[in-house]
């Protein structure tokens, strides 16, 4: 494949605003994968799923996998590598990163910044990363052990600074580097803190996620009592609001209502009673576990238990364009447009939104 003859990679932003949900098996395959390029993580975080139970068997998505998926859609606009595992255990990382990039592709991933060393840091600068996102998830030492199970904050701190004086002393504008704090009432308070930490490191973007939480037999911290969506008491909303100026007064870029994990996703609380429907997922993109299983989105994994329960197919076995126009797929989408959405999204954008 001549790789320099690709088209131009289509808009996300303009397709994702644009996408109707008008037919049950769209012609157009997803225009953002997720690639969970490892289900593997050196954390034992209190909101993640795979803390308490084994999603899947354990694996990085192999070479030869990431590979077929990607070759299929040549224009992919967007590639998100990163699912329920730590991105940056994986060896061939910038490898994958390199092999997007010269495709045309957009590519971003989570990382919790604990191997965010100089070596890994310059591979993945060499490979073109476009951006970098950093759950730092506390503002200290103590409640970072809480939340993500290890004493490892320090060390973040310091390989994040020292990534980004990396960068500012190379001039290396890529990749964008943000810093995230997972919203819960444990931890709103330390808001304006956290942005002070994120302003030490050298990040200029801080970003405020909403929690996502089972229904019923809630883990760890990812708990109804511990989250802020729609249900924010004043104090917690002027922790927010001190933050938000504070960013303002640093020269950061802060938001805390409705990021998206794609551009022109954000769900909205909707008076019908059904903002399922907004949701444009599973007409744009596809999400893909490091064993191959399609998933409709990364939400997924921490709104229902059980794969079995929204798996759409499988990519070590068919190809990504009869996964998206299977009946598996073709059933998920209209059942998300009737009144009876399937479990995994019945509550998005009721009591989360992302």
């Amino acid at each position: 494949m001549d790789i320099t003859a690709t088209k131009p990679a289509i808009d996300p932003r303009r397709y994702f605003e644009s996408a109707r949900p008008d037919n049950d098996a769209p012609a157009q395959l997803p225009v953002c994968l997720y690639l969970e390029t490892t289900n593997r993580c050196n954390l034992l975080c209190t909101t993640c799923p795979r803390t308490y139970e084994e999603l899947e068997p354990p694996a990085d998505m192999s070479w030869e996998l990431f590979t077929a998926i990607v070759d299929q859609i040549p224009n992919l606009s967007r590639a998100v590598l990163h699912g329920v595992g730590e991105p940056m255990l994986v060896k061939n990382l910038p490898r994958m990163v390199r092999y997007l990039k010269d495709r045309g592709t957009y590519v971003l991933f989570n990382t919790n910044g604990t191997v965010l060393n100089e070596k890994n840091g310059r591979a993945l600068i060499g490979a073109g990363l476009d951006e970098l996102r950093v759950s730092f998830d506390a503002a200290d030492a103590a409640s970072y052990r809480a939340i993500r199970g290890k004493n490892y904050f320090h060390r973040i701190l310091k390989n994040v600074r020292a990534f980004r004086e990396l960068q500012e002393r190379e001039g290396h504008d890529k990749p964008r580097v943000s810093a995230w704090l997972t919203g819960m009432r444990e931890t709103v308070e330390q808001l304006p803190d956290f942005v002070r930490v994120a302003a030490a490191t050298g990040v200029k973007e801080v970003y405020l996620q909403r929690l996502v939480f089972f229904a019923e037999n809630a883990i760890g911290k990812a708990r109804p009592d511990q989250a802020l969506y729609e249900q924010m008491s004043s104090d917690e909303a002027t922790y927010i609001e001190r933050a938000a100026k504070l960013a303002a007064s640093l020269g950061m870029t802060f938001s805390a209502s409705g990021a998206a994990s794609e551009p022109g996703m954000s769900l909205k609380r909707s008076d019908s009673g059904s903002p399922w429907s907004l949701c444009r997922r599973p007409w744009t993109v596809m999400y893909i576990t490091a064993n191959g299983r399609a998933l409709p989105c990364c939400i997924a994994p921490f709104s229902q238990r059980g794969y079995e329960n929204y798996t759409l197919g499988d990519a070590t076995q068919q190809g990504l364009r009869e996964i998206w126009s299977g009946a598996a797929y073709r059933d998920f989408r209209r059942s998300l447009k009737s009144d009876q959405p399937p479990d995994a999204c019945a509550n998005c954008g009721l009591r989360w939104s992302l």
